[in-house]
């Protein structure tokens, strides 16, 4: 896990237009609608192709966003405007990006139903797959299933393999859910608080500020990961000699009659 002074890298990903409307859970034709308004930039050419980078993403997530709150591309489009004016659209979009690129790297992947069976050994019952439907580890996606993280399917598969019912499992990961959900809410929550309301109420940032708060946020990623890593290592340590401790006295109990010297 990253130490706390790891400064996360910027997303350097880059996109054709139906890889950027597919990521940004958007379609073609509003991308382009998008850009027509001036709501999104133009995409870097090359040859006969457009490149989209990481901070089109950004822009993408931050409209949908809005448009979820009720704003209207008129006014988001004021709003952006608004912003803009005056600064460099750099600062603006590397603001944008910090705010809302995906906090992991991982890359989701795509399954069958068949292939998922497979993988936990056909133990996958409705009720289980439902469950896990609900938890989002898998997600229908035409007809497939979408993995956000490959990384938690990866866990569950070993831990199954070493004999713990997948029901299981999936309780560990919505009790994990909740008190992690619930940290990073009060966090952010501070951070909204502190480096935003509070310095500047209701009114936009200036533009000076505009690459020093978005320097806040990345770092804010890195420290999260060390506080995080720190806590599930200090719980995890208390845990495995609280409780299997217990089981490795036994077991020097039965071999050699007597408690480990």
């Amino acid at each position: 896990m990253p130490q706390t002074d790891h400064v996360p890298s910027r997303p350097r990903d880059e996109y054709t237009i139906d890889e950027l409307a597919r990521t940004a859970g958007t379609t073609v034709r509003n991308v382009r609608a998008y850009q027509d308004r001036g709501l999104l930039p133009p995409p870097e050419r090359r040859g006969r192709t457009g490149i989209y980078h990481a901070a089109h993403l950004a822009r993408l997530r931050l409209i949908g966003s809005m448009l979820e709150r009720g704003y209207t591309l008129a006014s988001i489009g004021e709003l952006l405007q608004a912003w803009e004016s005056g600064r460099d659209i750099a600062e603006v979009m590397g603001l944008e990006a910090a705010l809302t690129s995906p906090w992991t790297d991982e890359v989701p992947e795509y399954f069958t139903l068949a292939e998922l069976v497979q993988r936990f050994a056909g133990i996958l019952s409705p009720e289980v797959l439902k469950r896990i439907m609900e938890l989002e580890i898998i997600v229908p996606d035409k007809d497939k299933f979408k993995v956000p993280s490959p990384r938690l399917l990866a866990v569950g598969q070993e831990l199954t393999q070493a004999g713990i019912p997948l029901e299981e499992t999936l309780s560990i990961v919505a009790l994990l859910r909740t008190n992690v959900e619930r940290a990073a809410n009060e966090l952010v929550q501070r951070v909204a608080t502190y480096v935003f309301d509070i310095p500047y109420g209701q009114r936009l940032p200036p533009a000076a500020d505009a690459q020093k708060l978005a320097a806040v946020i990345w770092r804010l990623r890195g420290q999260v990961d060390a506080a995080v890593s720190a806590e599930v290592a200090r719980a995890m340590q208390h845990a495995l000699e609280g409780i299997l401790g217990e089981r490795l006295t036994c077991i020097y109990e039965n071999l050699y009659g007597q408690e480990p010297r």
